[in-house]
């Protein structure tokens, strides 16, 4: 079975967020730090080697496939923000409708900065995320 490329590091968020280059992005990362960390609770650390993620949890897939992933992250990529929250959760096409200007993928957002959202509607998803990947995938 293939080892998952992104686990746990020991690496700094701050040093990763203070390399971005566009000066926007780097701002959003550092707000985006503060508002995931006021709805979770749990810090950011360094998933791999440019994914900020918060808290984890443990999945096993009925192929037999397992490991560990944060309940929820972001990258501040060239192109766009990754957000990576569970492909689905509570209302998630509802609050994604009143969201702003974004792409979405399966389990990723794609954002360009944080003014073109809403960022209550950010806060709300990231809650429902967050209690779905805990009911799917309790602590043991």
């Amino acid at each position: 079975m293939a080892k998952n490329k992104t686990t746990e590091t020991e690496s700094s968020v701050i040093d990763y967020i203070d390399a971005v280059a566009e000066e926007v992005k780097r701002k959003d990362a550092f707000e985006l730090l503060k508002i995931i960390r006021e709805v979770t609770g749990f810090e950011p650390r360094m998933w791999g080697a440019s994914i900020i993620g918060f808290g984890n949890y443990h999945y096993k897939y009925e192929s037999g496939h397992e490991g560990d992933a944060p309940l929820v992250g972001f990258s501040p990529r060239k192109d766009a923000i990754s957000l990576y929250l569970s492909s689905s959760f509570e209302n998630k096409e509802e609050l994604l409708s009143k969201f702003g200007k974004h792409k979405a993928g399966k389990g990723c957002i794609y954002i360009k900065k944080l003014a073109d959202i809403n960022n209550d509607i950010l806060k709300q998803m990231i809650s429902e995320s967050v209690k779905e990947l805990q009911k799917l995938y309790p602590s043991n």
